[in-house]
């Protein structure tokens, strides 16, 4: 008798010390952040949301631009780091990164491998082609045939493989626009907002435009499993929403009518 009291005492104490080990896995993130100092932001070459200007080494963007405000609300510095956008979960996991924050589509694989915050932009996958070719594909049924460039692990690339069309996965959507541009693919799918930015009169890429929009969907920031930093962030969201910081940031870079409200 006394044996099993003594190992039904064990059993307890491993269960609640195992319970005990959750909970703090699942709460320490936002401390173990704040305890090394800096929260460490995977992203990829994507304006308007992360990019340089040319001749500067300093990330701007909206998403950049939130990211550092939010990092100064926790007392911690920013580190940006680019990825391969395929292996962003298990960047993710391996803590290389601390979150995954560049305009990120909240698919179901997404949030299901990762704490996401609530969103807080709207965006679509839009088909970019040359612009003298636009008037030939305004529609899905137009696009069969054509060879498609998209950002590997992407929204993007869902969409084209959902549709059966074929592609060529590359490394980043700018990638993608120089293939097109280039010749070496029909067209590509990106973001919307990386459109409206970066093709078009006055852009780098004036000879492409976007015709089709393939779907709609949402952003959200992305976190380890059980991460405390979402809500973090969440609360954030909704401070800068009202005090209006959020909105001005969006403003600067041409994305104010994609701001979902945060509360």
């Amino acid at each position: 008798m006394k044996r099993r009291m003594i190992a039904m005492l064990l059993t307890a104490t491993m269960v609640l010390s195992a319970t005990a080990s959750v909970f703090a896995a699942e709460e320490s993130d936002k401390a173990y952040v704040q305890d090394k100092g800096t929260l460490v932001i995977g992203i990829t070459d994507f304006a308007p949301m992360d990019y340089k200007e040319e001749g500067s080494d300093e990330w701007i963007g909206f998403d950049a631009d939130m990211a550092k405000a939010f990092g100064e609300s926790l007392g911690v510095e920013v580190e940006f780091v680019e990825i391969d956008w395929d292996n962003k979960i298990m960047e993710l996991d391996g803590k290389t990164i601390d979150c995954v924050w560049n305009g990120m589509t909240l698919t179901d694989e997404v949030t299901s491998s990762m704490e996401c915050s609530n969103a807080y932009c709207k965006n679509a996958q839009v088909v970019v082609v040359p612009a003298d070719k636009a008037e030939e594909y305004q529609d899905t049924d137009s696009l069969s045939g054509l060879t498609f460039a998209v950002e590997a692990g992407s929204a993007g690339e869902a969409e084209v493989s959902k549709l059966g069309l074929e592609y060529t996965p590359v490394k980043a959507q700018a990638d993608a626009l120089m293939e097109v541009s280039a010749y070496t693919s029909d067209a590509a799918v990106i973001d919307l907002l990386m459109a409206a930015a970066m093709i078009g009169e006055g852009t780098g890429y004036e000879g492409l435009t976007h015709t089709v929009e393939l779907n709609s969907e949402e952003y959200g920031v992305g976190f380890r499993k059980g991460s405390d930093l979402a809500e973090a962030l969440n609360e954030f969201f909704v401070t800068s929403y009202e005090d209006g910081s959020m909105m001005e940031c969006a403003e600067k870079y041409g994305v104010q009518d994609a701001v979902v409200e945060q509360k």
